[in-house]
Order: structure tokens, then sequence, then C-alpha cells
């Protein structure tokens, strides 16, 4: 008997009601014992509300191996569509651990490709949900390949629209590089954790024991890594910093950042960061105190806080508009330049240059981090990576000298000479070679004595160690009182606004990797 208008429409209820449900009540409340949620519920919690559109939801997969053929869930395994933050179209795909573990079938793989080529063409940013436990098995060479087709647009997409990860589970082997490859990595502390070979393998290979929390988890590849930038407390916390992250960046990198009316006004001064720089050159303070002060409405967004503390990365704003903020940090290491705050600044300057975003710089810093571990670990080709990461970039560039900028550190931390557009200095600044102590230690080699020694260490203190030489050679542009610091960045922001910067043409650069 033919089935009725009636039946169809039952039919599609029914088709549509098994793709909700997913891998079945059981499985979910396993997934909510665990601290998590589900895929839909994430979702919901990241998007404006009743903005989501699905796409796909009645996908099943295609393998006939171990029978395979009799377990086909619609969606299988995988929720893709659109909708909205703050109003702004948005891609997203989340990973259904509720059905076969979430791992990536061919069928999942083609429908995240759809959604990053729908985000491509439209100049939309895509964000993933990740929660699986890798290729399926089953389905063999075929999610493999579906892995790569992942990688291959993550790539074409990058520096066109931002890309954000989140891992709110397992994610491990091939699943671990299409995050690898995005702009920004959420993880979540006790439910997550990614890594390319798990605890077992290494036990077999090198009998080392190691439990997945140590090797991969989110306080890992937030501090020692460096894979992730964000950890959240659950799952909740983790859409909710990511819509954070959101307001600051536009949708492609055709458009600039979104501007919010601002009630800051920009000649507000701070007192307080007249007597933050300390009169001792070797005593610390907090540089987050100054990039604090100077933004609107005091809110500041660190990215990657745990890892290489020695210098700070992160979004602000200035009277509205979205601009990242790179310093160095005193209060870590002395500020100094070594391996992995070369690669955390780097990376986030490149950021920035790709998506129109200001960049504003604070430098004090004594110089690289000496030492064999850093030579041996190339401190030469990656600190290079932040030179060309700040040469490359043609976006606005406004730097303030707080205090020390010596040697080869202060031509790297967007000097005058790698085109910065506006170079401050506060009247603490101490642009010089080295610091006096080193300098007169080479210049005189042993030939005074200790009341001579002091006497030149101060002469060379009073002529070389301030602004003023820079200044009077036009490197700095101007010394600043700083209290007036941001009413300073944000005039220097409103003269570059409409900067052009051309450079010649190339297919690209060959980056120090």
């Amino acid at each position: 008997m033919a089935k009725t208008k009636n039946d169809k429409y039952r039919e599609l209820d029914r088709l549509n009601q098994e793709a909700e449900l997913g891998g079945g009540k059981e499985r979910i409340a396993k997934i909510h014992e665990s601290g998590r949620k589900t895929a839909r519920e994430r979702i919901a919690d990241l998007l404006d509300p009743d903005t989501f559109v699905e796409i796909d939801k009645l996908v099943v997969h295609r393998s006939h191996d171990f029978g395979m053929e009799k377990q086909r869930i619609p969606g299988d395994g995988m929720v893709t569509g659109y909708g909205k933050i703050d109003g702004r179209l948005v891609y997203v795909y989340a990973q259904d651990f509720s059905v076969f573990g979430g791992s990536l079938s061919r069928a999942n793989a083609d429908k995240i490709v759809k959604v990053q080529e729908l985000s491509l063409k439209m100049g939309a940013p895509l964000i993933g949900l990740n929660d699986s436990g890798g290729a399926r098995i089953q389905e063999g060479v075929e999610s493999l390949a579906g892995y790569a087709d992942i990688f291959l647009r993550n790539v074409r997409a990058s520096g066109v629209v931002p890309q954000i990860s989140a891992i709110l589970g397992p994610c491990a082997g091939g699943a671990v590089y299409s995050p690898a490859l995005t702009d920004f990595i959420f993880m979540t502390k006790q439910t997550s954790y990614m890594f390319v070979t798990g605890p077992d393998v290494i036990r077999a290979v090198t009998h080392e024991e190691v439990t997945k929390n140590e090797l991969g988890g989110a306080t890992t590849h937030n501090s020692k890594s460096g894979v992730a930038h964000f950890r959240a407390d659950d799952d909740s916390q983790a859409m909710m910093m990511i819509r954070e992250l959101f307001g600051f960046l536009p949708s492609n990198n055709m458009e600039d950042p979104p501007v919010k009316p601002c009630t800051d006004s920009a000649h507000r001064s701070d007192n307080k960061l007249s007597d933050l720089v300390p009169d001792n050159p070797n005593k610390a303070y907090d540089i987050k105190e100054i990039i604090v002060s100077v933004a609107d409405d005091h809110n500041f967004l660190e990215v990657q806080q745990f890892y290489a503390p020695n210098i700070v990365i992160g979004f602000g704003r200035l009277n509205g508009k979205p601009v990242g903020f790179v310093a160095n940090q005193p209060a870590a290491m002395a500020g100094v330049l070594d391996i992995d705050a070369s690669l955390k600044a780097a990376r986030f300057v490149r950021f920035c240059d790709a998506f129109n975003i200001p960049l504003i710089t604070f430098a004090d810093v004594p110089g690289f981090l000496p030492g064999s571990d850093q030579e041996f670990g190339g401190i030469i080709k990656h600190g290079a990576k932040l030179i060309y990461a700040y040469a490359e970039a043609t976006v606005p560039k406004i730097t303030v000298i707080t205090r020390k900028a010596y040697g080869g550190a202060y031509c790297v931390m967007s000097s005058k000479h790698l085109g910065g557009d506006i170079n401050y200095a506060y009247p603490t600044a101490e642009i010089a070679v080295m610091g006096p102590e080193g300098a007169v230690n080479i210049l005189y080699r042993n030939k005074l004595n200790e009341q001579q020694r002091q006497m030149a260490i101060e002469d060379y203190r009073t002529r070389f160690c301030n602004p003023y030489k820079a200044a009077g050679l036009g490197y700095i542009d101007e010394v600043i009182q700083p209290a007036n610091t941001r009413l300073k960045l944000i005039q220097a922001l409103e003269m570059t606004e409409n900067k052009r910067d051309i450079t010649p043409a190339k297919k690209h650069g060959n980056l120090p990797l």
C-alpha cells in the first residue's frame, strides 16, 4: 500500500527524532555523568538562541564491513550547520560521542568538508567542537582520507576566515591535526585531552608510564606544549569563552574587526602608571597592569595565559576598536625572550596581521635568553620567526618602550626599523646595546678599579640608558608621560586607520620554520 502524505510527514519526524537522539538516552546519560554535554547542547550554548540551522541531518555512513550496515543512525555522530553569535554568521560542526564514540567516518568528513567550503565561500568563521575517539577503524583508509580532506581545507582557509577549535573530550591520532591547523584551541580542565600517541602505545614502545592528563590534558597543553590557547572549567564555560573571543574577530580577512560603542573616555589618564615602573632597573612589575589600564573598560582577554609567561598576548579594545596586545612581562624571567616566547608572540602577530587587527606592543626586554639549551633548541631560528612576523605585518603597529630595550631584542619588539608606525617611550626607557654593567665590562675589560668601574657604569647609564638618544635620531617618535598612555595609543590608532603598506608581489615568503 502506497504511503499517504501524512505517512511521509510522520516518517520525516521520526528520522529527525532519531538524529536528535543520537546514540540513545543511555549513552547521553553516560556523557552527562562524565561532566560533558552532548554535541547539540554545546551548540545551543555557543550560538544565539534559535539561530542554529542544521545541515546534513539525515546523512548516514556507507560502510558494509563488520556488520556496520545494521547500525545506521541519521547524522552519523556529527552535527553540522550554521547559526549566529552576536548576530553574526558562523559555521559549526560538533562531534557526537554518543554515536560510535564520535569516530570519524567518510560521511562525517564529507559533512565537515561541506561546512568548511561554505565557510570559505560565505566569508564566515568556522568553529569545530571536537569529542571523538579518532578514525572509524571499520572504514580503514576512507576515514584517513577524510581527515586529509579536512586538513587541506583548514590550510586553504587559514588567514581567510577565523578557525576555532574546542577539544571537549578525547582527541587522538590524526584527529589532533585539524585543531592544530586552526587559529585558536580551547580545552576543558577535567574532560579533554589530545595526543598523537596515547599512554598505552608510549608504554609499549618506551616503557614510560604516563596518564592521559599528564600526556595531553588541558593543563599540559596550556602550560607546557603551548598547543592550546585557552583552558575552561567545563563545556559551558568553553562556549562562553569562544563567544567572548569571537567578539574581537572579523568574519574574514576582507573585513575590519567589529567596532563596539565605547563610553570609556579616550582622554582617561591613569596616574598609577607614573609609579608602576620601578626606579631599580632590576626590580619586577606586572606589564598587565599597563594593558588593563589602557584598554576600554579595563577589559583584556589574555591568550595562552599559562604558556611562556615572560611574554603576554591577547585582545582588548581602544575607543571601541579591537587591538592585539603583545608585551614583555618583567614579572616572569625579567621579560627575556626565549624560544617559547618567540613562538607564542610570532603566531599571534601573524594572526592579527591576517585579520586586520592593529598591534600594540609594550617593550621591556633585557635581551634573548642565553644558554646552551636555548642555542641547541634553535633560539636563532625561533627568534627570527618573531622578527619575520613583525616585519611582515602591514597592520598598524604602535610600540611603547616602558623600560629596557637592549640589543637585538630592541630591534625585534616592533621597533621603528621593522616598520613600526608610531614608537613611543616612557622617560624610564633604556634603549641601548646592553645594560650598563655589561657594557662597561666589555669596554674597559678589567682596566678599572671598583670605584672607577662604578663611575663608568653611572656615566654609561646617564649617557645611553635613556630614550633621548633614540628620540634624537627619530627612532622614537615621542617620549610620553605614562599617565597619558591610553590617549596616545588611541591617537596613533586613529592616525593609522587608513594605513596602506604595499609589499613586493610573491607567492609566499619562506618563514624560518
